[in-house]
């Protein structure tokens, strides 16, 4: 059974210091705006962002110059409503898409908020995330959850919000299509759960990890591949090119029809981007996701002359939590295999550790690790 319980005190769990934790309390949250709910996070997924946050201080544009609180992973139980909110009650169980954007700019205004400059995103810019006991969010961005979701699959409604926004909204994704995703982490993993779901014919993963890959096989891939090393002295352009051609030739690419239509880098590494360039077909489509080094050398002839459609995708836009959830409950996507560590408020040190080193205490690999929200 889940717990419903609500906190008596604001417990909140904030990096205090590179690699370091620590627990703290705050008022509990007043009445909320009239457009907004107060909601009491359950459940709390950690990501690769929180994880570059906690190991090098920086939160999107700049370092954090101040103890912040992270998550933005995260499902609920709303405590107060606003005044004004006609959508959500007290008791309901709801999927937080965790940030407040202004509604003015002229990316809100035309339907793409995930370009809003003036956003306020869950630990992010020095912004306080939803690792505490309680929280507050505009009532519009707060999912509600059909009766057969757990809690712990709310929290992953993000990550799957960001998968769909990839295949659905930015790649508008062929239905047939072959791709190729470049990462076996939680959003590669559900990036291919997506593209399975919505029609794709094949989905190669490629990793460096072959427990990953093994996983990746098991819950959505049609292939896996792991990455060839590299040799001494070679460049990584050279490399990368060189690797593109020994994929091509494992899985008969360069055969019509099987050429790869849609490359999706979920890593973020320079030389798996300058792979996927390499790798896709003609007038393809290659689509970054992965956050890694912020300057890459990119074979822009090679964009050039297979006339490739390049584009970034950030986070999710209007529709992507709606689908997410809808996969979910239809059935079409699964969330509970991904969930392979739990912890408790109290040691959510251990729970960063388990996502940091992949793997937990019990030895198993480490997919998704779950917080829970605390309770006293």
């Amino acid at each position: 059974m889940e717990s419903t319980e609500l906190p008596c005190t604001n417990h909140v769990c904030m990096m205090q210091a590179v690699g370091r934790l620590g627990w703290d309390k705050r008022p509990i949250p007043a009445e909320p705006e009239p457009y907004e709910v107060v909601i009491a996070p359950k459940k709390t997924g950690i990501c690769g962002s929180d994880m570059h946050v906690f190991l090098s201080e920086s939160a999107g544009k700049d370092a954090s110059t101040k103890p912040i609180v992270l998550g933005h992973e995260s499902a609920g139980i709303v405590t107060k409503v606003g005044s004004k909110v006609t959508t959500l009650k007290v008791g309901d169980r709801v999927a937080m898409e965790p940030g407040k954007y202004c509604l003015r700019c002229e990316f809100c205004k035309s339907g793409s908020y995930s370009q809003c400059q003036n956003v306020k995103f869950a630990a992010a810019e020095g912004i306080d995330g939803t690792l505490q006991a309680y929280y507050s969010l505009p009532a519009d961005v707060c999912y509600k959850l059909p009766d057969s979701m757990s809690l712990e699959e709310g929290a992953l409604i993000e990550p799957l919000a960001v998968a769909v926004m990839v295949i659905v909204s930015v790649a508008q994704m062929p239905h047939n299509a072959n791709v190729a995703v470049f990462g076996a982490g939680p959003v590669g993993l559900l990036t291919m759960a997506v593209a399975k779901a919505l029609g794709a014919r094949r989905i190669l993963a490629i990793d460096v990890q072959q427990q990953r890959l093994a996983f990746a096989k098991d819950y959505a891939a049609t292939d896996i591949h792991v990455s060839v090393p590299r040799n001494a002295g070679e460049e990584s352009i050279a490399y990368a090119q060189r690797h593109a051609q020994v994929i091509s030739d494992k899985f008969c690419l360069d055969q019509p029809g099987r050429g790869i239509d849609l490359v999706i880098d979920c890593s973020g590494a320079p030389v798996c981007i300058q792979t996927g360039i390499f790798l896709a077909k003609r007038r393809g489509t290659y689509v970054q996701v992965g956050a890694g080094t912020p300057n890459v050398l990119v074979p822009m002839v090679t964009v050039l002359v297979k006339e490739l459609r390049i584009k970034g995708s950030l986070r999710y836009g209007p529709g992507c939590y709606d689908m997410a959830i809808d996969l979910v409950h239809q059935g079409r996507i699964q969330l509970k295999p991904l969930i392979t560590h739990r912890f408790p408020f109290s040691q959510a040190d251990l729970a960063f550790k388990t996502t940091k080193d992949g793997v937990g205490p019990d030895g198993k690999l480490a997919i998704k690790t779950i917080i829970d929200g605390p309770l006293d």
